[in-house]
């Protein structure tokens, strides 16, 4: 048994994972453990339901694909070899296509005729490669990132207040904080390793306050002492309000403002009209609320504000996070323990595809356009043509692929077809583009349209670094050998530069070559005048890489073990040195008109577009389908009952979603997650209804607030299935799927008549026992099949959605003995999957608190909930508060 040191593939909190791996197993069966490490600053032992769930993805990940399998399935499977249009390729032969395709693009429209679309999902040197290829050596910038969805606008931020993208925090200024400002984020289930941070440094320090500022009531809230439920995108007024509330006070810090700071004169003019009476009526807040909110921040010294999606997600985003930063400036809340404003990224690497120039507005090494800098890599990189100019960010990118100005689009470790706002237009886009490449580890919703898949190395067999929230460089380290002939994105791309003509500038033979070049480049003619510098670490060899232990950047020569914190001396990286107040503009979305303003985000136990977590039965039980939430008083209005299923339009597309009522949105609010895709349901996808609008600066979609209408969606019969294998798709009109620990769940609509019995015959394809229970009352019925005493099938029919029972409950029917007990039953309809480490549901865990359990440390002593991640704990104590 060997233990392999990495980082969890999931979001910017960076958690390390010790990977216990017994070699004695042979083959693609190898015996792992993925546990949380104790010893990473990120995490320290701790991992949320997805990163516990690790192992269970790795199996999923080993799925062969057959010969017959083309391009655009729409069953999940493994990418083993290249494919040009549909047929098997090899390496050369993909390789040589795709410069041939680059090549004959360039010569006849151009090189702003290509283009690639990069990931957060990959590794450092998978991103520098990309871009040194494309703006060094292809010569444009067309190169951006899915990253530009979620944290661009703080990038922006980050450069127009300090002159350069440095988030000058610490996940230890969490811990140290005395008032953390939680500002549009769920921590509790998008950071959740944070989240248990606070909250063990609000249980160590009570005098510890927390805000929440949220549309939505979240799970968060059980951390907050005032939950500031604002109306849709009115942060931005009410950060002017802060900002003219210290300056009216004495929370200003006069010293600090006139010796590290500029601008402050024209933003004080520019917050004056934002009285408290004004903030109120802006963002429908209480004037009592907001002047606590107020008060609070002025006279508490160590104050974080932690902001994510919420506030990124918007098209004035840029200006919302200056506005924040704006009163850190004023008030000196900065550089110091427990004080900063601080950008917490979505994704595992954003923050490493920001050093590398992943974002189409930046070059490598934090450096951007000006003729100095683009000189300054042209002569580091010996390149041929280098771009000069910023290239085109996601959304316009797409857009000129609709209009026939991109030739030729590669696409790495993304899934723009799902997650790109008006992904209607994005998918006509693709179908038009003449040549798509998509490298990936498994077939998406967006390699339908491509011309070129490559098979790309999964989390378990890539090595290279990654780049947390805090600046904190970790290694992900290959703990199993990749199938078939599956390769890293940076040996693709290098492969590529070579039939360009390039040999000689991307001759790299493993990642560290690349690496040690990118750390070169980022301490070329700094001089401190960029913050990201890891020129210390450009001398690594091999062993030095492997054994490459967790660091904060800047790692030079006069910081060799890196800096904890930025900006301590109030230096910043301006023309003048200083820090810059940025006049911000508060813009409403005005929805008066529309029926509805659509909320999105994700949920607790899944990641992006389900390619990993949707394979992993632990977390799908949870939130098993698509979902949309509405206050209960708006559903009695339009008549749409809870867990009914109901169509969300507007003019861009619609989508098909099981209706949720809840309070915790206001009146006119919906809420969707985004994870939903053609793989895993009929017409799931929110970003169909997802207005294109973006910041103007930053270039980030508005996903947080789209207009939209809803109505029923109704089907003759419903059923939901429990199967020991997969069921043919084809014959409904509505259709989810989800894994579970027995085989495959769904939801089917359909309205065509069905002998049920003969159906559930025909799926097993082999003879069986059916045994098959009517309920008059209910106006329902139950089958179920079993094969020499085998249960393979479980089927519960019923004319209204709403009736059918929940997962949990034909989980339970499909495993147990006493089958007419349980389907004569009905107190189980309603259960819950509540816990996904210790598979809790909510009727076990309410019969536990009727049986004594007082707390969550009680229900954990008796059930396990509660005691491993820790994503449950809000839900748990929601449950012992009824």
């Amino acid at each position: 048994m060997r233990e392999i040191s990495s980082t969890c593939p999931y979001c910017g909190v960076g958690c390390g994972v010790t990977v216990s791996v017994d070699d004695s197993s042979s083959g693609l069966k190898d015996k792992l453990l993925v546990l949380a490490s104790e010893t990473h600053p990120a995490n320290f032992g701790r991992l949320c339901s997805k990163g516990s769930a690790l192992g269970e993805t790795l199996d999923q990940t080993r799925a062969k694909t057959s010969a017959r399998t083309k391009v655009g399935s729409k069953e999940w499977s493994r990418v083993t070899h290249p494919t040009i249009d549909g047929e098997l390729a090899d390496w050369g032969q993909a390789t040589s296509a795709i410069a041939d395709k680059i090549q004959h693009s360039i010569d006849t429209h151009g090189a702003e005729s290509v283009a690639f679309y990069l990931s957060g999902q990959l590794l450092t040197e998978d991103y520098y490669v990309a871009n040194k290829l494309m703006k060094g050596f292809i010569g444009t910038a067309n190169v951006d990132t899915n990253s530009r969805l979620c944290m661009s606008s703080a990038v922006a931020a980050y450069k127009r207040a300090f002159g350069g993208d440095v988030v000058p925090c610490s996940y230890e200024d969490l811990e140290e904080a005395e008032l953390i400002i939680l500002i549009g984020s769920n921590a509790a289930w998008t950071h959740p390793v944070l989240y248990q941070r606070m909250v063990s440094a609000k249980q160590a320090n009570p005098d510890m306050r927390v805000v929440l500022i949220d549309p939505r009531r979240t799970v968060t809230e059980d951390l907050a002492d005032l939950h500031l439920q604002l109306a849709p995108s009115s942060d931005g007024y009410l950060f002017q309000g802060l900002l003219n509330f210290i300056i009216n006070s004495s929370a200003l810090d006069n010293g600090y403002v006139e010796k590290f700071t500029e601008g402050f004169e024209a933003a004080k003019e520019s917050v004056a009209r934002y009285s408290i009476k004004e903030v109120a009526v802006k963002t429908s807040l209480s004037e009592s609320d907001i002047t606590t909110f107020y008060e609070w921040f002025a006279e508490t010294r160590k104050t974080v504000s932690f902001y994510s999606q919420g506030i990124n997600q918007s098209a004035t985003g840029t200006d919302k996070c200056n506005a924040i930063i704006n009163c850190h400036l004023a008030s000196g809340k900065m550089g110091y323990p427990g004080a900063g404003p601080f950008s917490i990224t979505g994704q595992p690497n954003a923050m490493g595809g920001r050093e590398v120039g992943g974002l189409s507005n930046q070059l490598a090494a934090h450096m951007d356009f000006s003729a100095q800098d683009t000189d300054r890599v042209q002569r580091f990189w010996q390149s041929p043509s280098i771009a000069s100019q910023p290239g085109l960010k996601a959304v316009e990118l797409f857009d000129a692929i609709g209009e026939g100005k991109i030739k030729v689009l590669w696409i790495m470790a993304t899934n723009p077809a799902v997650s790109l706002p008006n992904s209607a237009q994005v998918r006509a886009a693709l179908e038009k583009c003449p040549t798509v490449i998509v490298s990936d580890v498994c077939h998406t919703d967006t390699s339908h349209y491509a011309d070129i898949v490559l098979p790309a190395k999964s989390w378990s067999e890539k090595d290279g670094t990654v780049t947390n929230s805090e600046r904190r460089i970790s290694r992900q380290r290959a703990f199993r050998k990749a199938p078939e002939v599956a390769k890293p994105d940076w040996w693709a791309l290098k492969e590529v530069a070579h039939k360009l003509g390039f040999q000689e500038y991307f001759d790299y033979a493993s990642a560290r070559h690349v690496f040690v070049e990118h750390a070169k480049l980022s301490g070329f003619e700094n001089g401190g005048t960029r913050g990201f510098d890891i020129s210390g670490l450009a001398a690594l060899s091999s062993t030095e890489y492997d054994e490459l232990a967790p660091i904060q950047w800047p790692v030079t020569a006069s910081s060799p073990n890196g800096m904890e914190r930025m900006f301590e001396d109030g230096v910043f990286f301006t023309d003048s040195r200083r820090a810059r107040f940025v006049i911000s503009t508060p813009v409403m979305v005005d929805h008066s008109a529309a029926q509805f303003t659509l909320n999105t985000g994700r949920i607790r136990d899944q990641w992006h577009t389900m390619t990993r977590t949707g394979t992993a039965p632990s977390l799908t039980g949870h939130d098993e389908i698509p979902f949309v939430e509405i206050h209960p008083d708006d559903a009695a209005e339009y008549k749409l009952e809870h867990d009914q299923f109901a169509r969300v339009y507007n003019q861009f597309g619609d989508y098909v979603a099981q209706v949720k009522h809840s309070s915790d949105i206001s009146r006119r609010q919906l809420f969707s997650p985004i994870h939903w895709t053609d793989q895993f349901a009929t017409n799931g996808v929110v970003s169909h209804v997802v207005s294109p609008e973006v910041d103007p600066v930053s270039g980030q979609p508005e996903s947080k607030a789209s207009a939209v209408s809803i109505e029923s969606y109704d089907c003759a019969v419903w059923a939901r299935v429990l199967s020991a294998e997969p069921i043919s798709r084809e014959g409904w009109r509505y259709w989810a799927k989800y894994k579970t620990s027995q085989g495959f769940g769904y939801v089917l609509g359909t309205d065509e008549e069905h002998d049920w019995a003969d159906w559930a015959t025909s799926q097993n394809g082999q003879a069986g026992e059916i045994a098959h229970f009517m309920n008059p009352l209910r106006k329902s019925e139950t089958l179920i099949l079993s094969v020499d005493d085998t249960q393979m099938l479980a089927v519960h029919v019923h004319k209204k959605a709403s009736e059918l029972p929940s997962a949990a409950w034909l989980n339970n029917a499909f495993s147990n003995t006493a089958l007419p007990d349980v389907l004569r039953g009905e107190s189980g309809d309603a259960d819950k999957l509540i816990c996904s480490c210790f598979a809790t549901t909510e009727q076990t865990i309410r019969a536990s608190i009727e049986a004594g359990s007082a707390n969550v440390e009680e229900l954990a002593g008796a059930l396990g909930c509660g005691s491993k991640c820790g994503s449950c704990r809000p839900e748990l104590k929601r449950l012992l508060a009824i």
